[in-house]
């Protein structure tokens, strides 16, 4: 039986919690906050997007950075795991669109208590209001934690780091994980906000702030080249824009981003051809053909959309529909097919969902999650160089290396 310690009381760090107490080791996690899981309580706007119920296998190509790290994770602990272990502990769960699943109960709240009980029913000892100030070594081999208050030592046979990374700082992630690793050599590679919203140049974001769009597809491009396409929801805001297809586009294209402005491009009627929007456009102006342009796209767009792209399309808002030229109808085609803004910038981690970088994976045992460095050293969850879009993929990093780094310990 070994003594281990666990340094973050979040998804990753309450696994490890349950596996390493299940194998039957004596564990003690230390979380800096009043209360665990305080991350996972505003998942998925407070309701706990907690897995994927996609095949296994696909988990993998949801995630963008080192999937092939987390080979043993996955297949060690599966999402069908974690399904498993929530509702054998009084958290039923549901499938929605895209495979996202979330507690019956549409609370976070639910998930958090489920955990808490497994925890509780596996032995584990749960220190909060305790803040770890430094992982401790010697020779090579973890030999404790020393406690912020008091400087206290805890000896300790194996540590788990499972802390987080920067985004929701207010939450308690504030990247001690990264300068825990980096003082026991561990290589830290950039960081930046992933899952986060982008900033915009034109003024127009601010006349459509708060329109949700349905079935959009967007394109990120670099030039002519394009770095990102997918097709979902978006939501404009007042700095820019933001949704589950342009969150998960930020993971793909941040570092292109801090070098140069990039352009996004919206189709916002991708369902339709060139031609076949033109000959909806007709048809519409075919009913509508005394009154004036700005009034005839009511069936076509948001009241919001229609002056801006009717701006867009260069026509004069009081023509009548029935003077619009097939040349000046093609404009209008133009404008709602690749509608475009320059993102100048991403927002901060306040507002990032996750942390892109982490601890070199290159350093960390994928079988085990242990240091390649220290003996006894474990990393799990967002501390470590993995990220994945959104749809529960990133709650699932953290249940499977959180318990395999529970299991692994000897």
């Amino acid at each position: 039986m070994s003594r281990v310690v666990i340094i973050g009381g979040g998804a990753a760090g309450m696994m490890a919690g349950i596996a390493a107490a299940g194998a039957g080791h004596q564990v003690r996690i230390y979380e800096k906050n009043e209360k665990l899981g305080k991350k996972i309580y505003i998942t998925g706007k407070g309701r706990c997007n907690l897995t994927n119920a996609c095949d296994t296998e696909e988990l993998f190509g949801n995630v963008v950075h080192n999937p092939k790290f987390l080979y043993s994770s996955f297949y060690g602990f599966t999402n069908y795991d974690i399904i498993d272990l929530v509702e054998a502990n009084g958290c039923p769960v549901k499938t929605e669109r895209g495979n996202r699943v979330f507690p019956v109960s549409d609370k976070s709240s639910d998930v958090i208590r489920a955990l808490t009980v497994k925890l509780r029913d596996s032995g584990a000892e749960v220190c909060l209001h305790e803040e770890v100030e430094e992982v401790l070594s010697a020779g090579g081999q973890v030999t404790g934690i020393r406690l912020k208050k008091g400087r206290r030592e805890i000896p300790a046979d194996a540590v788990i780091v499972a802390t987080g990374g920067l985004s929701y700082p207010t939450t308690g992630s504030t990247g001690d994980g990264y300068r825990f690793a980096e003082k026991q050599g561990h290589t830290v590679t950039e960081l930046s906000p992933a899952l986060v919203p982008f900033e915009v140049k034109e003024s127009v974001v601010k006349e459509l702030q708060g329109l949700s769009l349905r079935n959009i597809s967007a394109r990120i491009l670099k030039g002519s080249k394009v770095l990102y396409e997918e097709f979902g929801e978006m939501l404009f805001t007042h700095f820019g824009v933001s949704g589950p297809v342009l969150l998960s586009a930020s993971s793909y294209v941040a570092a292109k981003l801090k070098k140069e402005p990039l352009t996004l491009s919206i189709d916002l009627k991708p369902a339709l051809s060139k031609e076949q929007l033109d000959a909806r456009i007709l048809r519409d102006f075919e009913e509508m053909k005394n009154k004036q342009y700005k009034n005839a796209l009511v069936h076509l767009l948001p009241s919001k959309l229609m002056p801006v792209v009717v701006e867009r399309s260069g026509i004069s808002p009081e023509k009548k529909v029935n003077e619009i030229t097939r040349e000046e109808r093609q404009r209008i085609v133009e404008a709602v097919k690749d509608f475009r803004l320059t993102l100048t910038g991403l927002r901060g981690y306040k507002e990032a969902i996750i942390t892109q970088g982490g601890v070199s994976v290159k350093e960390v045992n994928p079988s085990t999650m242990e240091s390649k460095l220290v003996k006894g050293l474990y990393f799990a969850g967002e501390v470590l160089d993995l990220d994945a879009v959104t749809g529960g993929f990133n709650l699932q990093i953290a249940w499977s290396t959180g318990w395999l780094a529970g299991t692994s310990v000897e």
